[in-house]
C-alpha cells in the first residue's frame, strides 16, 4: 500500500521542481541525490529528453542549465550533492533542492550554502516530502574570474 503513496509524493516533488526551475524540452537537466534515478525516470516520462544524473554524466563541462537535488536527509549530504552538481551547471543555471529534514534552521543552512555558491534564492515551496528551494545564478563566470 505504501508504493502508490510514495509514487504520488515523488510525482509531486517532480512537479514542484519543474514548476520552479521551468525547464523546456531543449534544456539540459542534471539530477543528483540518493533518489536521482527515480527523479530521472519521472522527468523522462514527462518528455524531458536531455536529462542525466551526476553518476552517469562522465565529464563536467558546465553544460547543464537546470540542476535538481533530491533525497537528501542531512546537511552534509546536501552539501556533497551541491558540490558534485555545481561542476555540471552553466553560469546562469537554475537549481531546485528538496529539503526533507524537519530540523530547525536546516533550510537556512542550505540557503546560506546556495548563496555561497553564487545562487540567489527565488522561492521555497512546501510539499508532502518537505521543502523545495529554487535558486538561480547569473553572472557566475564573472564571480569565478574575479576570485
Amino acid at each position: 500500500m505504501d508504493q502508490p503513496h510514495s509514487t504520488a509524493n515523488r510525482e509531486q516533488v517532480a512537479d514542484t521542481m519543474i514548476g520552479l526551475t521551468r525547464p523546456s524540452h531543449s534544456h539540459r537537466v542534471i539530477v543528483a541525490g540518493s533518489d536521482s534515478l527515480e527523479l530521472y525516470l519521472c522527468l523522462r516520462r514527462r518528455g524531458l529528453v536531455h536529462v542525466t544524473t551526476t553518476t552517469t554524466c562522465r565529464i563536467p563541462r558546465r553544460q547543464h542549465t537546470v540542476g535538481l537535488i533530491t533525497g537528501q536527509g542531512s546537511l552534509l549530504a546536501i552539501e556533497a550533492a551541491l558540490t558534485q552538481i555545481s561542476q555540471f551547471l552553466s553560469a546562469s543555471a537554475a537549481i531546485a533542492v528538496l529539503i526533507d529534514s524537519r530540523e530547525s534552521g536546516f533550510s537556512l543552512k542550505v540557503r546560506t550554502r546556495l548563496q555561497q555558491m553564487g545562487f540567489q534564492i527565488e522561492a521555497g515551496v512546501r510539499c508532502q516530502q518537505g521543502l523545495v528551494l529554487s535558486a538561480y545564478r547569473q553572472g557566475f563566470v564573472e564571480m569565478e574570474n574575479a576570485a
